[in-house]
């Protein structure tokens, strides 16, 4: 068995698992790499491409083998549901030869078992190879939602949803930026290194990099394996966050001394941020709800060595009356539907629905019902998320504003000069993926006045 072969077998498995198991395609596909560190580099960039790229476009996939199939693809076996999906994705999206799409599907179709149904992939495979340029998307002067959910692989209610919200032209530049290629953005460890200096080290290391816009310690990183290999890595010189994660936490009023809490921390990047900021005499309570993720964050913090973070397990919902009204500033990141990051985590949206958002409403005000407890007068709560809704954004703010001490005060003159009169008369900010260099983000900023 050929390389590529064997990579596309490898990526059956780990479409088949994601379908089966209802596992998150990062968390897949991150284990699947972690298992296979031997292969070349070339072979990793296939398998990851062709397991997140049948991921990220599943509905127009459908769509175009449905128009060349009898027998849709809802009403297939899994395997062979993937199988095609997959020989599709190579053959409208990949450079690969349609016969070898064609024909490697078919050999793995005998191989897994699937002799009887062979000939089946084989013909809708190469219906597909020769009808691809004829199959005409919906119209979008019948329905223009439906025809947006199979253009961008977007389910319908999300797509109503940002049309209802921004209108259609300004949804339709949100879900074409979801299907754009997004490069790694890392934070320089500020602690332990100069942005020019961190530049200098990937550098030499091999790591194509480029300055990321709005915040002078941010870049894009290209050209390499895989983070465990970079030394800079391995020694914490930097971390991955998104740039819209990093300005929540820059947008803060962080003191050399203060007291940080950081409600929802797992992976820990606003966490760490905090910390860069806080010198040696302050102090970061980072909290997550699961065992899982406090190791995941306690894992990076003794890669990043930042000696003012503690982790502890909590229930953000639960309250903790030792710290009322003692910190300085309470991060809350809070769960969410995470309608803004869709582009980086290409499954979000298959994997949420209209109602689940008011479940994870009520959750965030559960959660908001004890954060502003832990505000000291004086001081601050960063409310923040990854999500585009107003239900989890504005409308939490009103909420705050209306059950809580707690009073919004704007971030216009903590925001870089590039996003500035963006934040109203309220001085909150919804950063639109797309329209910004990011992904898309909520952040606002309370103080208590008491």
């Amino acid at each position: 068995m050929d390389k590529k072969t064997d990579m596309r077998a490898v990526a059956l498995d780990t479409l088949i698992d994601m379908d089966r198991n209802h596992k998150l395609s990062h968390v897949a596909i991150g284990d699947t790499l972690m298992r296979y560190q031997y292969i070349s580099r070339q072979d990793r960039a296939f398998y990851t491409h062709l397991c997140q790229g049948v991921t990220e476009r599943r509905i127009y996939l459908d769509y175009m083998l449905d128009s060349v199939s009898k027998t849709p693809m809802r009403r297939c076996k899994p395997l062979i549901r993937n199988l095609l999906r997959m020989a599709a994705y190579q053959i409208l999206f990949m450079q690969v030869p349609d016969a070898a799409a064609c024909n490697e599907a078919t050999i793995l179709a005998k191989k897994r078992g699937f002799r009887n149904l062979s000939g089946f992939v084989n013909g809708v495979l190469r219906s597909l190879s020769r009808q691809k340029e004829d199959i005409a998307l919906p119209d979008r002067n019948v329905s223009c939602r439906r025809y947006l959910s199979v253009r961008y692989s977007m389910p319908e209610w999300i797509v109503q949803l940002l049309t209802d919200q921004y209108g259609e032209e300004l949804c339709e530049t949100i879900l074409e930026s979801t299907l754009e290629v997004r490069p790694v953005t890392i934070r320089t460890n500020l602690s332990r290194i100069t942005p020019e200096e961190l530049m200098t080290r990937l550098v030499e290391e091999g790591v194509r990099v480029e300055e990321a816009p709005y915040l002078p310690y941010a870049f894009y990183i290209y050209d390499y394996n895989y983070l465990g290999k970079i030394r800079a890595f391995r020694e914490g010189l930097f971390t991955v966050q998104d740039i819209s994660s990093m300005l929540a936490v820059s947008v803060a009023d962080i003191h050399q001394d203060d007291l940080v809490l950081d409600l929802c921390a797992a992976p820990g990047g606003k966490t760490f941020h905090a910390a860069d900021r806080l010198g040696e005499n302050g102090k970061v309570i980072s909290r997550d709800l699961t065992e899982y993720k406090t190791d995941f964050i306690k894992e990076n913090n003794e890669r990043m060595h930042y000696n003012q973070v503690t982790v502890e397990e909590w229930d953000a919902c639960n309250p903790d009356p030792e710290l009322f009204g003692k910190v300085d500033l309470v991060i809350a990141d809070l769960p969410c539907s995470g309608l803004g990051i869709m582009g980086r985590k290409n499954d979000i949206k298959y994997h949420i629905d209209s109602a689940a958002l008011e479940d994870l409403i009520q959750i965030q005000r559960r959660i908001l019902t004890q954060a502003w407890r832990y505000v000291r007068p004086g001081g601050e709560l960063i409310y923040s998320t990854c999500t585009l809704f107003d239900g989890e954004n504005i409308e939490n703010v009103r909420w705050i504003e209306k059950n809580t001490p707690l009073r919004l005060v704007s971030i216009e003159d903590q925001l870089p000069e590039e996003l500035r009169g963006r934040t109203g008369k309220e001085g909150y900010l919804q950063l639109i993926p797309g329209r910004d260099q990011c992904d898309g983000f909520f952040f606002a900023k309370f103080q208590n006045k008491g």
